[in-house]
């Protein structure tokens, strides 16, 4: 993070995840009058950071003077030279995020863990993975989340294309199984971590997705439907599994709420035993869009 200032104006402009001008009256991003300030959370992504940054440039000129014009003009070209900095290009970034609230017991997060483990040492997923290799391969890692604010990036980022990097992610996840929450169930925030996962890593996805396992609707801060449009926004996919052993019906709800995107799915597994199944189908769908996995007994796609 850094900082400008124009001090004739008392404004603080902060990119690239940052702007922020306390005290230009009459100068908001939207042009309106009678605005006090102009500011997007520190969050924000490079896309909002300059798209804010030209807004605020283009309705403060003609108030504030040509000084905080140019300044903007400034930081505008900087916080752009920022965002194309050197990334490895892959063809998915992929954030796994299981579900470790208090309504999973200790043997459904191990049948979570054991079904990623065994996915991505799946000949089919292998296949799917290498098939991504041409355009740089998978780009993943693993999260667990409960409440609003607990999440734990489990596995680092690692890049997949092929069996032994593919192998190699699978005994990480075996490798780091120690549960890392048990409270509430907090979706929005998972959305909001994963977000900044992808956000901030070194990797350049062709296509960009979420995937949450859960068994639960939110009870925990934001409501995920808002993030969810924030994430979108961004151009990332969030898919889910559902877990229906808790909510019958919560795939409607992951359907309504949770998922978004570009070809945005719901699979669906009746009990944690399909799990592993539903984890290896689940996971050749979002690698792979040439790879139409049908549903298997106790797994159903559900599309809104």
């Amino acid at each position: 993070m850094w900082c400008l200032y124009a001090l004739a104006n008392k404004a603080r402009i902060c990119a690239p995840g940052a702007i922020m001008a306390p005290t230009i009256s009459n100068c908001v991003l939207t042009g309106k009058p009678g605005g006090a300030h102009a500011a997007i959370l520190p969050e924000a992504g490079l896309t909002a950071t300059v798209g804010a940054m030209r807004a605020l440039r283009q309705n403060c000129s003609d108030r504030r003077g040509p000084l905080l014009s140019l300044l903007l003009a400034a930081v505008l070209v900087l916080a752009q030279v920022a965002g194309a900095r050197s990334q490895t290009r892959v063809d998915l970034e992929l954030v796994l995020a299981v579900d470790t609230s208090g309504s999973v017991d200790a043997s459904e997060f191990e049948l979570q863990i054991e079904g990623l483990v065994q996915a991505f040492r799946d000949p089919a997923v292998i296949a799917a993975i290498i098939g991504t290799s041409a355009t740089g391969g998978v780009a993943a890692t693993v999260v667990h989340w409960s409440s609003v604010n607990d999440q734990a990036q489990i596995v680092p980022w690692m890049r997949l294309t092929d069996e032994a990097s593919a192998y190699a992610f699978a005994s990480a996840i075996a490798a780091d199984a120690t549960r890392s929450f048990s409270q509430s169930t907090g979706i929005g925030g998972v959305l909001q971590y994963a977000e900044r996962l992808i956000r901030r890593n070194r990797f350049e996805g062709r296509r960009k997705s979420i995937d949450v396992s859960g068994d639960g609707s939110n009870n925990s801060g934001i409501p995920p439907r808002l993030v969810r449009d924030m994430v979108v926004d961004e151009g990332i996919t969030v898919n889910a599994l559902a877990i229906l052993t808790e909510e019958p019906f919560l795939h409607y709800y992951f359907a309504k709420n949770v998922i978004g995107g570009a070809g945005a799915f719901v699979m669906t597994v009746s009990s944690y035993s399909d799990i592993v199944t539903g984890m290896r189908n689940k996971l050749l769908r979002e690698i792979s869009i040439n790879i139409a996995a049908g549903p298997q007994p106790g797994v159903i796609e559900y599309r809104p």
